[in-house]
């Protein structure tokens, strides 16, 4: 083993450099594992979503006095390939992001294609039917106005001493 191979980022630089042109299955399979537990385990890193949830797509939620306004980074997509729907108390957010290459000509990918389906439990009593979802340079907004008994103001409660 030399020097070079002790440095994280060069061993598979000279790995991928002595490797044979031709696809070798089980390192294929290695690949996939790998990437397997580099998923899980980013999930132990990520900060946690709405509800403790992570996943993809990431997405930012933000209460607005009369709304909630949730945004979805989905690059590479585009309003055909999303579905958006209201069911008990949470938002689903469901579609496919294909692949645009031949999978025999991709040598190594650390994008993700597929199904997807992102459930985000809201707790605020919202009007599904007057909802509206935009989607823009790839990122999808969905604004969700508040119910009118969800929309009013904070009542304070006096704090006495007690006797």
């Amino acid at each position: 083993m030399s020097v070079s191979q002790l440095i994280p980022w060069n061993r598979n630089r000279t790995a991928l450099a002595t490797q044979p042109q031709a696809r070798d299955p089980f390192l294929s399979l290695h690949r996939e594992v790998n990437r397997l537990f580099d998923d899980l385990w980013r999930q132990f890193d990520a900060p946690a979503a709405v509800g403790g949830m992570g996943g993809w797509p990431a997405i930012e939620l933000e209460e607005q006095d009369k709304a909630l306004v949730l945004s979805a980074e989905l690059p590479g997509m585009d309003e055909n390939d999303v579905e958006v729907t209201f069911v008990d108390q949470a938002l689903v957010l469901r579609g496919e992001r294909k692949g645009g290459r031949d999978d025999n000509a991709r040598r190594a990918s650390e994008r993700f294609y597929g199904r997807f389906e992102r459930r985000i439990p809201l707790d605020v009593e919202i009007e599904p039917e007057k909802a509206k979802a935009e989607f823009r340079n790839g990122v999808l907004t969905v604004t969700l106005p508040k119910s009118p008994q969800a929309q009013s103001e904070p009542v304070r409660i006096r704090v006495s001493k007690a006797a």
